[in-house]
C-alpha cells in the first residue's frame, strides 16, 4: 500500500512540475495580451483564428502534454476557437512519442508507425476541428480578464507576478487531482486494461476512447503499450489517442466558467475518437 502511494505521489508531482514552464508562459503571454491588445490586435487574432484548427494539429504533436494545458486556458479567455482547442485536443501525443520510440528500439514497431500515427493524428485533429468550427460559432469577444475573475486575483499587481500566481493556482489543482487518478490506476492496475480489451473485443474502441479521457500521462502509456503488445487493433489505439488531451481538459473545466459547454466539448471529443478509430478498422488501416 504505501509503495503504491509513494508511486502515485511521484507520478503526479512529475507530470504537474513538467507543466510549469508551458502554464507560465501561458498566463504571462495572456496578461500581456490583455494589457497591450487593442482593437486591431483582437481583428488580427480573429482572423488567424480561421486556420486556427491546423495550427493547433501541428503544434498539439508535439511529445508533450503542455500545449493542451496552454489551448484550455486560451481557449477560456476567448483567444482560441472552440475547433482549434479540439485540434489541440486530438493531437496531443502526451506520452505516446517516448513510449512508441522505446519500441522501435526494441523491435515491437517500425519507424514508419510512429510517422503515421503523428501524421493521423494531426489530420484527423485538424479536419475535425475545422468541421466543428463551421457548425459552431462563437460571438465571444477576447476577454483575458475573465481568468483573473474567475482566480479571485489581483491583475493589475503585474503581468509577470499575476501569471504566477495563475499557474500556482492551477498546478495546486492539477496536483491533487493527478494524485486522486494516479492512485486509481495504481489500484486498477495494468492486467485489469488488459482484461477489459481481451474479454470485450468489440468494444474495444469504445473503451480505448474512454481511456484515452482519463487527464493523465498514464492513460496514453497504456494505450500505446496496449497496441505495441498487439492486444488492440489500429483503430482502438488511435481513438484512445485522439481522446488523450492530457491535462487539458483538467485546466478546461477549471477556468472556463460554461459546464454545459466543456461537457458538450468532452463528448465532441470522445465521439470523435470513436468515429475515426472505428473509420480505421473498418477500412482495415494497419500503421
Amino acid at each position: 500500500m504505501w509503495e503504491m502511494l509513494t508511486h502515485a505521489v511521484t507520478h503526479a508531482v512529475t507530470d504537474t512540475l513538467r507543466l510549469l514552464p508551458f502554464l507560465l508562459l501561458t498566463y504571462w503571454l495572456m496578461e500581456i495580451l490583455e494589457q497591450k491588445t487593442g482593437e486591431k490586435a483582437e481583428a488580427a487574432v480573429r482572423r488567424a483564428g480561421k486556420w486556427g484548427p491546423l495550427w493547433g494539429g501541428i503544434l498539439g504533436a508535439a511529445p508533450q502534454c503542455g500545449f493542451s494545458a496552454a489551448a484550455s486556458s486560451l481557449y477560456a479567455g476567448r483567444v482560441l476557437t472552440v475547433g482549434t482547442l479540439l485540434a489541440v485536443f486530438l493531437s496531443t501525443s502526451d506520452e505516446m512519442v517516448p513510449i512508441m520510440l522505446s519500441g522501435i528500439a526494441s523491435g515491437q514497431a517500425e519507424v514508419s508507425t510512429l510517422v503515421y500515427i503523428l501524421i493521423s493524428k494531426v489530420l484527423l485533429g485538424a479536419i475535425t476541428g475545422f468541421l466543428v468550427d463551421l457548425l459552431w460559432r462563437r460571438n465571444d469577444h477576447i476577454d483575458i480578464h475573465l481568468i483573473c475573475e474567475q482566480e479571485h486575483c489581483d491583475c493589475e499587481e503585474g503581468a509577470f507576478k499575476s501569471a504566477v500566481k495563475h499557474t500556482v493556482k492551477i498546478a495546486l489543482y492539477l496536483l491533487v487531482i493527478g494524485l486522486a487518478i494516479n492512485l486509481a490506476i495504481e489500484w486498477l492496475g495494468e492486467d485489469t486494461l488488459h482484461t477489459w480489451f481481451t474479454d470485450l473485443p468489440v468494444l474495444g474502441v469504445v473503451i480505448s476512447a474512454l481511456i484515452g479521457l482519463i487527464p493523465n500521462c498514464a492513460a496514453s502509456v497504456a494505450v500505446t503499450q496496449l497496441y505495441l503488445d498487439g492486444v488492440i487493433t489500429t483503430g482502438a489505439m488511435l481513438a484512445g489517442l485522439l481522446t488523450g488531451a492530457g491535462v487539458g481538459l483538467l485546466v478546461l473545466f477549471r477556468l472556463n466558467r460554461r459546464l454545459k459547454e466543456n461537457l458538450i466539448i468532452t463528448g465532441v471529443l470522445f465521439g470523435s475518437g470513436v468515429v475515426w478509430g472505428l473509420l480505421v478498422d473498418l477500412i482495415g488501416l494497419v500503421f
